[in-house]
């Protein structure tokens, strides 16, 4: 009876597990992870990681404390699938027009370690369920786990703690400006004209100190740029220094001027895309939780 209680449990969770990892997969405007074959990684990755929650509970019942040892071996097994993102997207970036930046890379390849984590915490809650209430409550902690699965799946947008306005383009000789903050020198009339043509001048205003010091972020920033470029397009090509997205700071009020040159030139959807830009965790800071505040 035990035993086929187990092998229940093992099931639940198993099963539960493997659909908590699909739900949190999806391979949207980053193309990645690739499909399918970045995909059938993750998802195998997955299943074991499922396994490992699964199995863990009905071996730690038994007092077979060796369960812990895998348990720890699978950690480290998932802190080098974090390495290996960290360097197949590193490699990647080398051949974007607007790359994504070390700290974009760094929260994509800490997002894919943090889900097999939680795709085992999810296996072993719902069989620890089936154990203690049977099939019922293993369902109900199952349904539930997946539901919490697709909540973490994502944290906050830039538009959580910033607004994003349309900024006017204006040339005061060589120096380009977006309303009153200034961006760079474009010294060849070729590229002031096209910057004319093509550009679009972005304001990021936060909404209050920490959303300040977390859009000064420079990994912060080129993401913008990237996800901007990546969705809407970019009109550039290599060897030209004077397109090039770019953001500059305000230095009294922390504003972020932005210029961008999208292949797609739609102010309302550009918008939304910068609204739409995840908040980098290593770029978030809190200064108003501080001592001194």
């Amino acid at each position: 009876m035990k035993l086929e209680l187990y092998t229940q449990a093992v099931i639940a969770g198993l099963v539960v597990g493997f659909l908590a990892r699909i739900r949190m997969l999806r391979t949207d405007y980053r193309q990645y992870p690739t499909y399918p074959h970045g995909q059938v990684i993750h998802l195998s990755l997955g299943l074991i990681a499922a396994a490992l929650g699964a199995v863990a509970v009905p071996a730690l019942l038994d007092r077979d404390y060796t369960a812990v040892t895998f348990l720890t071996l699978a950690a480290q097994q998932f802190r080098e699938v974090r390495n290996m993102e960290r360097e197949t997207l590193s490699k990647m970036d080398q051949m974007e027009l607007v790359p994504r930046g070390g700290s974009y890379i760094e929260g994509i390849a800490m997002v894919f370690e943090g889900r097999n984590y939680l795709v085992i915490f999810s296996a072993f809650i719902t069989s620890l369920a089936v154990i203690i209430g049977g099939w019922v409550s293993g369902t109900v902690a199952g349904m539930f786990m997946i539901w919490l699965s697709g909540r973490l799946r994502s944290g906050k947008y830039l538009g959580d703690i910033a607004e994003v306005t349309e900024g006017t383009l204006r040339f005061e000789g060589p120096n380009l400006y977006v309303d009153d903050i200034y961006l760079m020198n474009v010294g060849l009339v070729d590229d002031q004209e096209r910057i004319q043509q093509f550009g679009l001048g972005i304001i990021i205003t936060p909404k209050d100190k920490d959303s300040r010091v977390t859009i000064s972020n420079i990994g912060q920033r080129q993401a913008i740029l990237h996800d901007v470029s990546a969705i809407m397009g970019v009109y550039r090509d290599t060897g030209e220094p004077g397109l090039v997205p770019l953001s500059k700071r305000d230095l009294k009020d922390g504003r972020l001027g932005l210029l961008l040159l999208p292949q797609e030139r739609d102010l309302q959807r550009t918008i939304e895309v910068i609204k739409r830009v995840p908040v980098l965790e290593g770029a978030v800071r809190m200064p108003t939780e501080s001592g001194g505040n």
